[in-house]
């Protein structure tokens, strides 16, 4: 098979660099560059880069590093190669940690948009398991659980501490298009107040995210929601429209919410649909204000938000994001954000180098071939490598895209 990255200018793309150094063609230097001058990142630092600190953390995240001597160990095992990977710096744990105490975590975190946007951009055309015209988002939260004694910052229960991954998830291409990092107490449905709604867009919630005020707040808005409705849930019915209870579908309501609070908040006609899942037998009742989709379409909508729990098991399975470097917020941040930063990259190079794998298998070639001296298009395309967990199929198809 020819492929252009493999002959003539492919080949000057590669002379003779290593896989991490042509990996990086792919990062936008001069918008990270920015991010650094925002927030003076750079400001009396030396030696050591808050470009090298990106790179020793991306590594890491490449690798699977378990802590800073490991990533000190591995890299500078690698030392006469270092320097045309991008990190001039020398490598120590000491320095490592002093810049993820003290640098900014908003570098990053407005880098990994920059890369975001970036994805958005080559992932806007593909379709997910509905043809919609419009965008449609997945909201959720995951927890990740820390030790209060290390983490006193991020107070959650009396005796535990956590922090609350807040991700918005574009289904076209599961892109997180904002990610939202918290204390563990700190509610979900809070988050509703920091996001500004698309108009026509379609934001999918679970039941946790039910206020009728911030519900209202998206309709007026010009967005749609889809959510489930809570077991208290109090209403009148205004109109019925005709279903096939072939399909699952029980019923098609019009209704009004009953009660001065919840009429005060919102006081427009929502839209109640109540499904049988014939898979688990189990009654689901959806509300949602969008009254042009079928109701058949609004339940397969919310099925749709199983993508964004996929994307918090997969970043966790992957990604160095529960067991960390620093214990301090800023530390936290800044490695959950460069971890946020490598998995929108390797979906950038996917879709760039227009790879067949899976993001997982990407991953696990990256990190036994960063530093050999191979086209990186070759070394991702190789078609006798094989990974046992591609022919397991409950293994998180849904980044097979």
């Amino acid at each position: 098979m020819f492929h252009p990255l493999l002959s003539g200018k492919g080949w000057q793309m590669f002379s003779g660099r290593t896989v991490f150094s042509q990996l990086l063609d792919f990062l936008p230097r001069h918008e990270f560059d920015k991010c650094v001058r925002r927030y003076r990142g750079n400001h009396r630092a030396r030696k050591f880069s808050c470009y090298d600190q990106f790179l020793c953390l991306a590594f890491a995240q490449l690798t699977y590093r378990e802590s800073l001597r490991d990533i000190e160990t591995c890299l500078r095992a690698m030392q006469s190669k270092l320097y045309h990977a991008g990190i001039r710096g020398r490598i120590s744990r000491s320095t490592l940690a002093d810049a993820n105490e003290t640098r900014s975590w908003r570098i990053y975190a407005d880098f990994a948009e920059v890369l975001i946007g970036i994805a958005r951009q080559l992932y806007a055309n593909d379709n997910f398991a509905l043809e919609l015209d419009q965008t449609v988002y997945a909201l959720d939260a995951s927890t990740i659980d820390l030790c209060l004694s290390l983490f006193p910052w991020a107070k959650f229960r009396k005796h535990k501490a956590a922090i609350k991954l807040h991700t918005l998830l574009d289904l076209r291409g599961s892109i997180p298009t904002l990610v939202i990092i918290t204390p563990g107490r700190v509610h979900d449905v809070n988050i509703l107040d920091q996001l500004c709604f698309e108009p026509s867009a379609i934001y999918i919630m679970d039941r946790g995210y039910v206020d009728f005020a911030r519900l209202y707040r998206i309709h007026r808005s010009s967005a749609f929601f889809v959510t489930r409705a809570k077991k208290n849930f109090d209403y009148r019915r205004l109109y019925s429209n005709a279903v096939d209870r072939s399909s699952g579908l029980q019923c098609d309501h019009t209704i009004s919410l009953h009660g001065f609070y919840a009429r005060r908040d919102y006081p427009e006609t929502l839209r109640r649909i109540r499904y049988l899942d014939p898979e688990t037998n189990k009654r689901l009742v959806f509300l949602t204000n969008n009254f042009n989709l079928p109701a058949l379409t609004i339940t397969k909508l919310y099925r749709c938000r199983w993508q964004v729990e996929l994307f918090f098991k997969w970043i966790k399975q992957h990604l160095r994001i529960k067991a960390f470097y620093g214990t301090s917020e800023n530390a936290v941040k800044t490695q959950i954000w460069i971890a946020i930063s490598v998995y929108v990259l390797v979906a950038i190079v996917k879709r760039r180098l227009k790879l067949e794998r899976s993001l997982y298998t990407i991953l696990q070639i990256l990190s036994v071939t960063l530093f050999e001296k191979s086209p990186i298009l070759q070394a991702l395309s190789l078609p006798d490598y094989t990974s046992s967990q591609e022919d397991r199929h409950n293994q998180l198809m849904l980044f097979n895209f």
